[in-house]
């Protein structure tokens, strides 16, 4: 079984940054790609970024140039660096991974995701 514990969220002005970290624990051995997701209020869960084999990354539109996804192996942590947020960056962020090839990790589909975090949230103020 696989824990995944996010912070880092709060509340910002548009076009200020945070860090959000997720730190992995339990049996991650098969997880080789990890991805945060963000839901706002009535809309569906979107994948934001993914990470595979700690290394290859992929991005949504919305948040290429603005958002860096990044791991570090010990502790197993995963980030995501968020810069220049907008309003439209608010919703409950979450910490997925799953363990899969590399083109089932850029697909960004939360089906695929066999691991959640609690969620942490990101507010932005216009």
């Amino acid at each position: 079984q696989v824990q995944l514990e996010e912070s880092g969220g709060g509340s910002v002005q548009a076009g200020g940054s945070l860090r959000l970290s997720c730190v992995v624990s339990g049996n991650t051995v098969s997880r080789n790609c990890m991805g945060w997701f963000r839901q706002a209020p009535g809309k569906e869960r979107e994948g934001v970024a993914v990470i595979y084999v700690g290394r290859v990354t992929r991005y949504a539109d919305p948040v290429k140039g603005r958002f860096s996804i990044s791991q570090d192996a010990s502790p197993n942590t995963v980030f995501l660096q968020m810069s220049n947020l907008k309003p439209e960056d608010t919703a409950m962020y979450y910490c997925a991974a799953l363990g899969g090839n590399q083109e089932t990790c850029s697909r960004r589909r939360q089906g695929a995701f066999t691991d959640w975090g609690q969620g942490t949230q990101v507010t932005v103020a216009s």
